[in-house]
């Protein structure tokens, strides 16, 4: 398993919790079929449960615990910061 700078390891698309959400590290590849109210500009990095420093790549989330995600992933919980 990959580690962070932070030293947690990535949340990978293939954990139970991640699947149960539909996390995928690139927003460009959410199935739109199946997600319908996902948008292009919607990723980790501009979502209220991200907590990772501004312009890293990977960062922790609330939603996640324990784990790191990719800044320009996505998931079906994404609430837009505000």
């Amino acid at each position: 398993m990959r580690a962070s700078a932070a030293g947690l390891p990535h949340l990978s698309p293939t954990d139970p919790a991640a699947q149960a959400l539909g996390y995928v590290e690139d927003t460009a590849q959410v199935d739109q079929a199946k997600y319908p109210n996902h948008k292009p500009s919607q990723d980790c990095s501009n979502c209220n449960f991200y907590r990772g420093a501004a312009g890293a790549p990977w960062g922790p989330c609330q939603l996640f615990p324990g784990k790191d995600v990719n800044a320009k992933g996505w998931c079906s919980a994404h609430a837009t910061r505000k």
